[in-house]
């Protein structure tokens, strides 16, 4: 019997009609079913509607996977605050770009779940914090905010139902640590975007010292199909803990990247048969499961699950499920270091911990990457990375010292290989890798 083609293996939902020729406007949404999951929710109460999102095992698409349901569920009921929810739409992360594709595409999924979302918890007041930077992307989502408006799923009484929701779009200055949920709602108020010290956390005391929901686009932007298609029909793909379909971002030194929408627990060699494999005559050396802060695996991973409990098993973290492939021809070190370089960059500097120690790692990996580093300097980075994972105030400084624990631990030898060479051996002036030349040793990947 002869095997599926691998693009059955997909599960457009989110992406379904990002190729309509006018896909962002109300009128596509809605001749895609468009606000029905709305009007259903609408007709349930709100501890229902968390309920049967909870009962979907729909998980955070952010990072850390935690279930979206369950946060909704914080939210104290009758304290007499106003509730808030707050979407994070600051996509900042090196390899990370699927909720900006899907606001360009598609905003009005966006839109419906945060009027969902808002009935669930008693909210009257929704932010999305958008990265600033794309522009086209903030004009866009402003326009579909005007049509939910106009068309009466914004506002006062929405279809109805006694729900009055605002919504505000607000552009953030293009600060990474922005996207860190406590630093976002400070970025909101007005203040320097930095990390708040928990407890109390957003659920008791977020945006404005009131009870606050965040969450991801992407995760936002799924309720609507929940609702819509039932909670069982979303449990009928992804595994038994991570339920439903994703997005996967797949870039680097592949044929085909771009946005792969399936369900959990697709393997990297799945998506690499859909987009064609690593760019003729290259195999693949390493990758990230989830942007630049997850632990980089390597071709022996080819096969795990990428779902919540597969990944972490791997040793790493399927965050937002950034696939960035790298070939043979990639220096390791250097990729690391332009990471590193990037954390240290970003880092907000109110803890010790991270501000200091990403300093001296960029200063570190450069004089590895140069040659002028001894031996010693190995365990000097891993003993500098581990005094910032879990010790600073939020995920940046786990995020900084990820990629330098796994790349130790998978090619420790290409470290010392440019100590002992005084100099990266991919330079093709020093390399001593390719003796026959730089592309005797190249293999076509399978």
């Amino acid at each position: 019997m002869a095997a599926e083609p691998a693009e059955k293996l997909l599960s457009p939902v989110l992406s379904a009609f990002w190729d309509d020729p006018r896909s962002w406007t109300l009128e596509t949404y809605r001749a895609h079913d468009g606000y029905e999951g709305l009007r259903k929710a609408l007709a349930m109460k709100p501890d229902d509607v968390i309920a049967y999102v909870k009962d979907s095992g729909l998980r955070g698409r952010g990072g850390a996977g935690f279930p979206t349901g369950m946060k909704w569920q914080f939210i104290p009921q009758g304290d007499g605050k106003p509730h808030y929810l707050v979407v994070n739409a600051d996509e900042s992360e090196p390899g990370t770009c699927k909720d900006i594709p899907l606001l360009f595409a598609n905003p009005h999924a966006l839109i419906e779940g945060i009027v969902i979302a808002c009935h669930a918890i008693r909210s009257n007041h929704a932010f999305v914090y958008l990265r600033g930077e794309v522009v086209p992307v903030l004009r866009r989502l402003h326009a579909a905010v005007r049509e939910a408006y106009e068309a009466g799923f914004l506002g006062k009484d929405i279809l109805g139902s006694g729900l009055d929701v605002e919504l505000t779009v607000h552009a953030g200055a293009g600060a990474y640590i922005c996207g860190e949920e406590t630093a976002l709602l400070d970025s909101l108020e007005g203040r320097r975007g930095q990390p708040r010290l928990r407890p109390p956390f957003p659920a008791v005391a977020g945006l404005y010292a009131c009870p606050t929901v965040v969450n991801n686009v992407e995760s936002i932007a799924s309720v609507p199909a929940i609702i819509h298609r039932g909670k069982e029909w979303f449990r009928s793909m992804g595994s038994e803990k991570s339920p439903g379909f994703t997005l996967y971002s797949l870039s680097g030194h592949v044929a085909r990247p771009g946005q792969y929408e399936a369900p959990l627990g697709i393997t990297l060699r799945q998506l690499l048969e859909m987009s064609g494999g690593m760019r003729p005559g290259h195999r693949l050396k390493f990758w990230t499961p989830g942007g630049s802060s997850t632990p980089l695996l390597t071709d022996e991973h080819l096969d795990v699950p990428l779902d919540y409990e597969g990944v972490g098993a791997a040793g790493s973290m399927l965050g937002t499920k950034a696939l960035q492939c790298f070939d043979e021809t990639t220096c390791v070190v250097r990729a690391v270091t332009r990471w590193t370089e990037f954390y240290a960059h970003e880092s907000c500097g109110k803890c010790t911990p991270c501000r200091e120690g990403t300093y001296w790692l960029v200063q570190l990996m450069r004089d590895i990457e140069a040659g002028k580093a001894a031996m010693s300097d190995l365990d000097k980075i891993a003993d500098i990375a581990d005094n910032i994972n879990g010790k600073s105030f939020c995920a940046l400084g786990d995020g900084a010292a990820s990629p330098i624990f796994s790349s130790l631990k998978y090619f420790r030898e290409e470290y010392e290989q440019h100590i002992t060479g005084r100099g990266c051996p991919f330079d093709p002036a020093k390399s001593t890798l390719w003796a026959d030349g730089p592309t005797a040793h190249l293999e076509v990947n399978a």
